[in-house]
């Protein structure tokens, strides 16, 4: 299939793209690597009226560094931020998902915010983004807003934006020294998206378990510090607390197996990452 027809706007300010956006209200769809809503487009799940293109506007293609926060711009590809020279001090727990995270080819193209925004339950980004504790910035003609990830993530594929807005940004907590991460995905084939992926977080706190591909959008969970014997009963409520299904991918069984042992598994090494 093709695309239903659209008008196609690529401003040279962002001023320009939030004037477009709030006249367009729910005709109107951010485009950036386009590497999630082309293919809806094709398959006209998505039909908006007007589509904007931000990737000229280079006030969003900055990954910049402010006290304990990591904040990527809307226009920042996935290859630039996998390539940043900070990002396995700065990012640990990016750092490990990126390889999991689709093909060199797709990251070339897709954005950082992009993947945020398509909401993707199995997606990696949503989850790094949810487990760090991250916010995205958005923004329309009339006001700006940081909404914590955990909150603006709201179902499968649907989220907190409102019509005429449009993510400025997402912020990544800076790792600290002495803390442990972890990343650990299960997929059919590499690249394809996760039947179940988790991310973990060890620090002088506990423990926090972050699970993709198993609910409507992706999960956190926090835990004290546990010894071995008490791992199992953990997971086990964590696995039987998510609303796992059946799909052509895996059965529900099988998902809140791998929940228990990945999650185990997760857990475990961002442990010894602490010591």
């Amino acid at each position: 299939m093709k695309p239903a027809s659209f008008d196609f706007l690529c401003p040279d300010t962002l001023e320009e793209a939030l004037a477009a956006l709030a006249e367009g209200g729910g005709e109107a769809r951010v485009i950036a690597g386009g590497q999630s809503l082309v293919p809806m487009l094709n398959m006209r799940l998505a039909r908006p009226a007007l589509l904007v293109d931000i990737m000229r506007l280079e006030a969003l293609r900055r990954i910049e560094t402010s006290g304990d926060e990591i904040t990527v711009g809307a226009g920042v590809r996935q290859a630039e931020l996998e390539a940043w020279a900070n990002l396995s001090r700065d990012l640990p727990l990016l750092a490990a998902a990126f390889p999991w995270l689709g093909h060199v080819q797709t990251r070339a193209r897709g954005t950082v915010c992009g993947s945020v925004a398509h909401a993707d339950p199995s997606a990696e980004l949503p989850l790094s983004l949810v487990t760090l504790g991250g916010a995205v910035s958005l923004r329309s003609r009339k006001q700006k807003r940081k909404v914590k990830a955990d909150d603006f993530f709201i179902g499968m594929m649907a989220t907190d934006l409102a019509e005429g807005e449009m993510i400025e940004a997402v912020h990544f907590p800076k790792a600290r020294p002495g803390n442990g991460y972890a990343f650990r995905e299960i997929g059919r084939r590499h690249g394809d998206f996760a039947i179940v992926a988790c991310a973990a977080v060890a620090d002088d706190k506990g423990l926090r378990l972050g699970i993709a591909g198993v609910d409507d959008r992706p999960r956190v969970f926090a835990l004290p510090a546990l010894d071995d014997d008490q791992f199992d009963d953990a997971l086990n409520d964590i696995a039987w607390s998510l609303n796992a299904r059946d799909d052509i991918r895996a059965s529900a069984r099988y998902r809140r197996e791998l929940v228990r042992n990945l999650g185990r598994e997760t857990l475990k090494e961002a442990s010894r990452c602490r010591a």
